[in-house]
């Protein structure tokens, strides 16, 4: 058939997916059966290791709407491949949105229908394929011509407007049952599979399928003691794997259970409320909360009320979220303004989570606090986070892509002995059978059946000793990656900073001009003020039994105040239509001293919060409309970033110093928060402010002044980040804060340095048919005296190398799109990026990671989640034990386990490399004997290869694994693959020495004068020399008893111990071996274990103390000499480095022109258009 256009599915998601179609061919069937039969399996297992061979060998392609099955391949970096079989659905529709007839009702073939068992006639069916791949099912689309996933409501493009409209009434029994259709049961079901299943997945692993075929390979070479103990220590194997694998599906299983399938109530589009089951609901469904709090059992979105929301499950912030229903912008006084489409991202704040906790919610006149349900089952939040810890995506690093590189060349070694061997015993007219075994036996010995559990042991090791300092790892592979790490992100609050803000003081502003500053706001002349007003209302705290509860920062604004927070209880809310839902007054105390005023004021000067907008880090802002008792206007109260706020107030209000005092401040690290008043129109009732939009409100403010809050440093950050920076390890800032205080904490810290420079990137738009421009500027050093700033500036060659780029999100966000080439260079050197929203968070990982860099973020768990799962390595300092969006949890509250991770990591990653490096050597030497012994005839018995995997390497592998990380993070960083040149020279050199002492002892032995070629046929040796002891009168059909396979077996035991002491590095990443107690004791058991025969007893001591200092000494010399002597035998002393931060970095030092001198624009050439060019001029301004 011709070829069809390639199609995609998941188009631009982390998910995306090439597709393609296939139909069953009998005859390829017939074929595979056969070769099936002819294989013993095999081809079936080949089949099933590799589904895309599975579908080519028995399907024929085909379009994708005939498909039959599917064939899916990721368009990652990984290009996994994934099979689906098409299936088949009757529906009365097509699309899970259309309209229905009231009095049609439904039923479904194949019985994948409700349960309802619904009737239609079959010739008014419509045929819909699906076919379901990781919990997720897509369906074909006519019109596309593709599958495609139902999510739910947000596929509409449903407008905030339409959901009241059009979604508020509820679902009939027959819509609802139409959707389950196509959404399937609300329910996030992890199926903990039966011990019978894991263990067929577990034993059809490549790894235990080779280790069957080996077991059977020496049964029948009558090596039945190594077989057993090799099929023992498999079992154990399979069995903890089981235990472990199935333990982890029962704790998530139950995680995701519990309470997720409750009893909730639903409103029908006939006015009716109905009990049912959470896991009959679909996106269109109305759900009404309890008011005593629920657990969500889907995505919702609120349309009514507010609730309190503990969303701890999602973001690891254990702080109460207040929830407001969605405004209606068809109720709002400018009807057209801010009708936007709705989606889960954009109004989070007013969207219910799955999993997430309603602790409260409120309700006025009776009203019932309603939410539609947009998402269900695995397309809801809880249940993307689900998936994802069931399908992970593979880690990529160097580390593991080069190891099976390593395996491949192991196996092209085994080839060249496979071939050898066949060869030398045809001409030695050696029997089949035997030829067949000891040439397979062969590839069973270069290939270490054992590295798997070898390489895990490290890691785990690892994991238990950051388990012991408070640090929780649920991706333990990402351990080795921490190694590599040599950047750093840090948020700045909570993090580098205590989480905590105190208030230093306040600075009204009145009528265009600043009042002098002030400590304390509760005092008696401010009470009654706009200013004290706005801080005692706009804030999103709650009373949760008794407690004040909230944002840490509106907790002490509010407590400054001084006032008292009251909430309506149920039985008011339910008296009054228009009760407040929060009221906040001042307390006695303060108001006027005299009786009768006191007496007015404390009856009537109490304000209620109508109307709540919530902070938003997008729009770095909240709003509340409030209305104090006795008044009819209502007032808007706003706070913010001054910036923001400021650019909302009317001109006239803001004073002229403003920058200039808010510069002041932020230099100084203090965090600066604006507040504004307006007072509202009295057209304004209490209806039409629940569905205005916030644009309306929030313009034309009068701005009131600053609250200045101090921000302090972490006792413990300076010491890491000094740490860090000897290290030679990257620290970078990424905050929501104000760009002057984040400088000014980066200063503090020392993540720049007093001598250092830093230069502010402002990036405009393009606007007016103007280009976009970047505008350069210097921010003041504070640490520097006018004389040393003059002699810095002439000193400009060495000031290059010292200078730090910063930037707002706003300058980030424009650079990204209009100065891509300019971007590379400035992550290079940018240090602080302000003003970051949670999205470009996670832009800037990527945009440090495409210039090479192993990202490490660390971050408070709650804005910072995109960018902790970005990063190589994520860290949260979350309460909580495990946080769900970072790999790596710390219990500890501050960055000191920032390094401590950091050498974890790169122990385990050179231990990692220790455990392969030997556990190849293991395999290269006893190749090397049972070669050499090949060439007479003989082998190693059964006892011997016993002796040598169990007593020898078992025990050497899992203790060499113990060595704990060095004490203090050095500026080397270990290498982050295997194919590296002093690796690889290393492992070659050792093989070279192996190899010459045992064909040295080989050829020696023979010519000693006691040695007599021995036969299995001689056995007439008699009298008390050396042969009558070794060599007595016994059956030996593997002639194993000679004199060379004594001096093979010495020899090369004593170089297990000997590779494994050579590798095993101690410092700098690793404390040193004989620091490991339990390594040292076991190779010095093994020297006592492995004795030699008395006549030559001391010949063969010389030999392996030779062989033990030759090994010691090349392998120090590779360490110290290795990387210049390869690049002077390479002629690669010019070498360009292949990071390309570190390449970029070379050619900005011969660059004239960078970094930009102050006062300098730069341009983009091109005019905005959909792919903007990057080119870019300089021109002074």
């Amino acid at each position: 058939m011709e070829k069809e256009e390639l199609k995609i599915v998941n188009k631009g998601l982390e998910d995306e997916m090439e597709i393609s179609g296939y139909r069953l061919c009998r005859w390829k069937l017939a074929l595979v059966g056969i070769g099936v039969l002819c294989t013993g399996g095999f081809l079936l297992l080949l089949l099933y290791w590799l589904p895309e061979w599975c579908v080519k060998g028995t399907c024929t392609r085909t379009s994708v709407r005939d498909a039959q099955v599917v064939l899916l391949q990721s368009t990652d970096e990984f290009k996994r491949w994934f099979l689906a079989k098409v299936r088949v659905i009757l529906a009365p529709g097509r699309n899970p949105f259309d309209n229905l007839d009231s009095q049609t009702t439904l039923t479904v073939a194949n019985g994948h229908g409700p349960s309802g068992g619904l009737i239609r006639k079959a010739q008014d069916l419509q045929v819909i394929r699906y076919f379901t791949l990781h919990s997720t099912k897509y369906f074909w689309n006519d019109t596309i011509q593709n599958f495609e996933v139902f999510i739910g409501l947000e596929d509409q493009k449903v407008t905030c407007s339409a959901v009241h409209s059009e979604h508020s009434a509820g679902l009939t029994k027959t819509q609802q049952d139409y959707r389950k259709l196509f959404f399937g049961v609300n329910e996030i079901a992890v199926k903990v599979p039966s011990v019978f299943k894991l263990l067929i997945k577990e034993v059809l692993n490549p790894f235990y399928i080779f280790q069957l075929f080996s077991v059977i390979l020496w049964s029948a070479d009558e090596y039945y003691y190594y077989a057993v103990a090799i099929v023992f220590m498999s079992l154990i194997s399979i069995a903890t794997s089981l235990y472990t694998i199935k333990k982890q599906y029962i704790m998530l299983h139950d995680m995701v259970a519990a309470h997720s399938i409750v009893r909730v109530s639903v409103c029908r589009a006939n006015n009716e409320i109905e009990e049912t089951m959470s896991t009959d609901l679909v996106p269109g469904d109305v759900m009404i909360i309890p008011t005593n709090g629920i657990i969500m059992p889907c995505d919702a979105v609120l349309i009514s009320g507010t609730c309190i929301v503990n969303e701890s499950m999602l973001t690891g912030e254990s702080v109460p979220v207040t929830k407001t229903n969605l405004p209606d912008p068809g109720h709002s006084v400018k009807r057209e303004a801010g009708d936007s489409t709705y989606s889960t991202e954009e109004h989070k704040r007013h969207t219910l989570f799955c999993g997430t906790s309603v602790i409260q919610t409120r309700f006025y006149s009776g009203e019932q606090v309603k939410a539609v349900v947009v998402r269900t089952g695995f397309s809801t939040a809880k249940g993307q986070l689900v998936r994802s810890i069931l399908y992970p995506k593979p880690t990529d690093f160097k580390l593991y892509r080069d190891a099976y590189l390593f395996l491949l060349c192991l196996v092209g070694v085994a080839g060249i002995g496979f071939v050898y061997s066949i060869v030398l015993s045809i001409i030695n007219h050696v029997p089949a059978k035997t030829i067949i075994i000891e040439s397979l036996d062969i590839i069973t010995i270069t290939v270490p059946p054992a590295l798997p559990a070898a390489m895990t042991a490290g890691i785990v090791y690892a994991q238990r000793r950051l388990k012991r300092i408070g640090i929780f790892c649920i991706s333990p592979q990402r351990i080795n990656i921490c190694g590599q790490i040599n950047l750093v992100c840090f948020d700045k609050t909570g993090t580098l900073t205590e989480d905590g803000l105190d208030l230093w003081g306040i600075h009204r502003a009145e009528k265009g001009s600043f009042y002098l500053s002030e400590e304390k706001v509760c005092k008696e002349p401010l009470v009654k003020s706009q200013f004290v007003a706005c801080m005692a209302t706009c804030h999103s705290l709650t009373k949760i039994e008794g407690e004040l509860s909230g944002d840490p920062l509106d907790l002490k604004m509010f407590e400054a105040t001084g006032w008292i927070l009251e909430e309506a209880t149920e039985e008011e809310t339910s008296l009054h239509d228009h009760i407040m839902p929060t009221v906040v007054r001042p307390p006695k105390q303060l108001l006027p001293k005299s009786e009768e005023e006191l007496y007015d004021l404390s009856s009537s000067y109490e304000i209620g919060i109508v109307r709540q907008f919530p902070f938003s880090s997008a729009l770095q802002r909240m709003t509340v409309v409030a209305r104090l008792l006795g008044e009819k206007r209502m007032d808007a109260y706003l706070k913010g970033a001054p910036e923001v706020v400021t650019s909302l107030c009317r001109k006239e209000t803001v004073p002229d110093d403003f920058s200039e005092v808010l510069e002041n401040y932020t230099k100084q690290g203090f965090r600066v928060i604006a507040l504004a008043h307006r007072r509202l129109e009295s057209k304004l009732t209490w209806h039409k402010v629940q569905n205005i939009n916030r644009d309306v409100i929030e313009t034309n403010m009068e701005f009131l002044g600053l609250i200045v809050m101090q921000n302090k440093l972490k006792a413990e950050t300076p010491g890491v980040l000094e740490d860090l920076r000897r290290a030679n390890i990257r620290t970078v800032m990424v905050t929501g804060d104000n760009m002057l205080t984040a400088i000014s904490v980066a200063r503090d810290c020392g993540m720049i340095l007093p001598e250092e420079r830093v230069i502010i990137a402002d990036a405009f738009p393009p606007r007016d048919g103007q280009a976009a421009t970047i505008n350069w500027r210097y921010a003041d050093n504070p640490f520097l005296s006018p004389f040393c700033k003059l002699v810095t500036d002439l000193l400009e060659p060495r000031v290059q190398q010292q200078y730090h780029f910063a930037m707002n999100g706003k300058s980030f966000a424009v650079i990204t799109e209009h100065f891509q080439d300019l971007l590379q260079k400035l992550v290079l050197h940018g240090t602080v990026f302000a003003r970051m929203a949670p999205e470009q968070k996670t832009e800037l990982v990527e945009a440090l990671q495409s210039v090479d860099y192993f990202v490490g973020m660390c971050g408070d768990g709650a804005n910072d989640c995109g960018a902790l799962k970005r990063a190589h390595s994520g860290i949260s300092l979350s309460e909580l034990e495990a946080s769900v969006a970072s790999p790596f949890t710390s219990k500890t509250p501050n960055i000191s386990c920032v390094p401590s991770l950091i050498r974890e990591g790169r122990a385990a990653l050179v231990t990692s490399f220790c455990v392969f490096k030997f556990m190849a050597l293991y395999s290269i030497i006893q190749y090397i004997s049972v070669t050499l012994l090949y060439s007479i005839l003989s082998n190693l018995g059964d006892f011997q290869f016993l002796f040598i995997d169990i007593a020898i390497i078992l025990v050497i592998v899992f203790t060499m694994s113990l060595n704990p990380a060095w004490k203090e993070l050095v500026a080397q960083r270990p290498p982050s693959g295997l194919i590296s040149g002093p690796l690889l020279f290393s492992v070659l050199t050792q093989i070279l020495i192996c190899l010459a002492f045992q064909t040295f002892s080989f050829l020696w032995v023979k010519r000693q004068s006691w040695y007599d070629t021995w036969t299995p046929i001689l056995d007439e040796t008699k009298g008390n020399s050396f042969s009558e002891v070794y060599n007595e009168t016994e059956d030996d059909d593997h002639n194993i008893r000679n004199y060379e396979n004594t001096t093979l077996f010495f020899i090369s035991s004593f170089q297990y111990l000997i590779v494994a002491i050579v590798f095993s590095k101690g410092k700098p990443f690793r404390q040193p071996t004989y620091s490991n107690c339990k390594c040292s004791f076991a190779s010095y058991c093994m020297y006592v274990i492995v004795c030699v025969p008395f006549h030559w007893r001391m010949m063969m001591l010389f030999i392996m103390l030779a062989n033990a200092a030759v090994s010691a000494l090349v392998e120090v010399s590779v360490d110290l000499r290795g990387s210049r002597c390869l690049s002077w035998l390479c002629c690669r002393r010019n070498k360009t480095p292949k990071a390309r931060y570190m390449h970029l970095a070379q050619e900005l030092r011969v660059d004239p022109d960078w970094p930009p001198k102050p006062t300098t624009t730069t341009e983009a050439k091109t005019p905005p258009s959909p792919k903007n060019s990057s080119s870019h001029s300089l021109s002074s301004s």
